[in-house]
């Protein structure tokens, strides 16, 4: 698929420096819009029991409603590129984030499972959109700065799903009704969003570059460097989604305690994220991703071996550090991995939201056929797979990422407006 939200000659040929300040400037906007869009989603999350009990919908239609998302976000990637063809990266990626932002209020007006899943379905195209036209600017924005930031900026957007999350908690206990808190969560986040991409990088197309085309297949790079970024996310997604359950159903915890699991691992993944620049810009993405991998590997291993509570919350600890900056690393190396960067992002994108939708209900059945230990025997098995592929992030010299001027002959350079 193609569409980033950012034309291909992006992250390709040659620029002046903008001013320090102007860079520094628009590489804080891009981290405003990464924790505007974590927001959303920690706000959404905490709502879901609302949700199931206002529309009365049992376990298993409420999980069909919920796989709607990651479709339409998948569905919907390829449209983004040709938006900021016409509109330019700035003005395209302000747009898109308020639909994602709008479309909060969505779900908590659906009176049954038909309009729910179309809600969702309306939710998850908006989010990919956005979710891949910042995700190219902000490695447009870290290949300017000439230095890492793209683990920083996914660690915003773990910081603003916390935040979210802390929001609807707090909204729920309350008694809030989620129709009221979300069409306010929305309205706010949306202001918050278009102030945060006014100071971001702006980006338009030569005038005779063409459009990207509505749907092609992805390189073959995006699907090996996919390939990595599908063995973090399903990792993550079973974590997220069966931690707390496997510590109550296997380990006989009480709920509080499982609870914190969950929440514990989504801190480990922030604060990991926060601080993984700096060890990317020290030790590079591949061994930082085979470091990861290890240490992912190793946790796999402990809640697989678990007796005890806290060798289990251990090992989910252990997994969020270690699959932490493997995502943001992807769509970097992706981004430089070819001479289309939008299809490679766009493809990575689709690979990634993929893994994020069947990954909860794979651990299910899975656990349903042998058991839980046995669904995160497979967890173990795919973080072991960062350590076997992570030289496809290897990232390419300057000399050769500056030396597009190819590109710049072809007409695909990029003119700041």
């Amino acid at each position: 698929m193609a569409g980033n939200g950012v034309p291909d000659a992006i992250s390709r040929a040659p620029y002046p420096r903008r001013p320090d300040r102007q860079l520094r400037r628009a590489r804080w906007a891009i981290a405003a819009v990464f924790l505007v869009h974590g927001s959303v989603t920690g706000n959404f999350a905490t709502r879901i029991p609302w949700l199931q009990d206002h529309t009365q919908l049992p376990p298993g239609q409420l999980g069909l409603a919920l796989a709607f998302p990651a479709i339409g976000a998948s569905l919907a990637i390829p449209l983004a590129g040709r938006i900021t063809h016409r509109l330019g990266a700035r003005t395209a990626l302000r747009a898109l984030l308020a639909l994602w932002t709008l479309a909060l209020a969505l779900p908590a007006l659906s009176p049954d499972l038909f309009v729910l899943c179309g809600a969702l379905l309306v939710y998850g195209a908006t989010s990919g959109m956005a979710d891949v036209a910042m995700n190219a600017l902000g490695v447009e924005t870290e290949d300017r700065l000439g230095r890492p930031i793209m683990s920083g900026l996914h660690g915003m957007w773990s910081v603003g799903a916390l935040l979210g999350s802390a929001a609807g908690t707090v909204a729920a206990h309350t008694g809030t009704d989620a129709r009221l808190h979300l069409a306010g969560a929305a309205l706010v986040l949306t202001l918050l969003g278009a102030l945060a991409c006014r100071g971001v990088l702006d980006l338009r197309s030569a005038p005779e570059e063409h459009p990207p085309p509505r749907f092609a297949l992805p390189p073959r790079s995006a699907l090996v460097i996919g390939a990595i970024g599908f063995c973090a996310v399903f990792a993550e997604g079973a974590s997220l989604d069966w931690s707390a359950v496997y510590l109550r159903d296997r380990l006989g915890t009480d709920a509080g305690l499982a609870a914190a699991c969950t929440t514990a691992f989504s801190c480990t993944m922030a604060l990991a994220r926060l601080a993984g620049d700096r060890t990317v810009a020290r030790f590079g993405p591949v061994r930082t991703v085979r470091a990861g991998g290890v240490l992912a590997t190793a946790g796999g291993l402990l809640i697989v071996t678990a007796g005890r509570p806290v060798q289990a919350m251990a090992g989910f600890g252990l997994v969020g550090l270690g699959i932490a900056v493997v995502v943001p690393l992807a769509f970097a190396a992706a981004a430089r991995s070819g001479p289309a960067p939008s299809q490679a992002i766009a493809g990575v994108a689709t690979i990634t939201y993929t893994s994020g939708l069947i990954a909860p209900s794979a651990i299910g059945g899975i656990a349903q056929a042998t058991s839980l230990t046995g669904s995160f025997v497979l967890v173990t098995t795919l973080t072991f797979g960062l350590v076997a592929g992570a030289r496809v992030l290897r990232m390419p010299s300057r000399t050769a990422r500056a030396g597009a001027p190819a590109a710049a002959e072809r007409g695909s350079d990029l003119e700041r407006s």
